[in-house]
């Protein structure tokens, strides 16, 4: 009996949901400007499909620019983050970190609903300047940084080639990051075959870019994740 009355007391419903709406705002707004575009979309809309009042939306993000930049920062930059702590403990290779650690970064934006915030930056940020300088300073730059500070220890440890570690960024993220924008427009109505497997395409991918990266080549084989037949 003793146990019971010091354990603590569930929290009502109505606290746990106040708790859970920044989330679940979100949630709903990046479904909507996925669907319709961040211009299109209204904040009746995103304040119906959470379950709230336009009052209540306001109450947690005054304003659409807030939502996305919020978007950017809890689906996005947070990945980073944790990515960047996997990589800060990693021990070896670092072609195996890129094929491994790469990979599953990837795979993991393009499995989730934010991919499609790839597309609303690339065709609507322009009108957006708050929002582009939050992208860039909040994903572009740690994301860029992280990359390229696995390719130039990969440098340093005479793995890897003396690369330009800029251009050997560029040539690893941006396929990855057309191929988000791909699942978003063109492939969700006219997809294109070679990109049916999108976690293929991925590691077949990374295992190019890291044998152009190698000082020695190893002997051709089956990239990582590609099924043997």
């Amino acid at each position: 009996m003793a146990t019971a009355l010091l354990a603590e007391p569930e929290r009502p419903h109505r606290q746990r949901r106040k708790q859970a709406r920044p989330q679940e705002l979100i949630d709903a707004a990046l479904a909507l400007f996925v669907e319709h575009g961040f211009a299109a979309t209204r904040m009746e809309e995103i304040a119906s499909r959470a379950g709230v009042s336009k009052g209540t939306l306001y109450l947690y993000y005054p304003s659409k620019e807030e939502l996305l930049k919020a978007v950017i920062r809890e689906r996005l930059s947070s990945e980073i983050k944790a990515v960047a702590a996997e990589v800060a403990r990693h021990e070896g290779s670092y072609a195996e970190l890129l094929r491994e650690m790469f990979a599953l970064w990837w795979l993991r934006a393009y499995d989730n609903p934010a991919s499609g915030v790839f597309k609303l930056v690339i065709t609507e940020v322009r009108g957006f300047p708050d929002i582009a300088e939050v992208y860039y300073r909040e994903v572009v730059e740690p994301g860029s940084h992280l990359i390229g500070e696995m390719v130039s220890k990969g440098i340093a440890a005479g793995e890897f080639r003396a690369v330009d570690v800029e251009a050997a960024v560029h040539s690893l993220v941006l396929p990855m990051v057309m191929m988000c924008v791909h699942k978003h427009s063109l492939g969700a109505c006219a997809p294109i075959e070679s990109l049916l497997d999108p976690h293929q395409f991925v590691y077949q991918h990374i295992d190019l870019v890291v044998r152009g990266l190698l000082v020695t080549p190893p002997p051709t084989t089956a990239p990582p994740g590609k099924k043997k037949r």
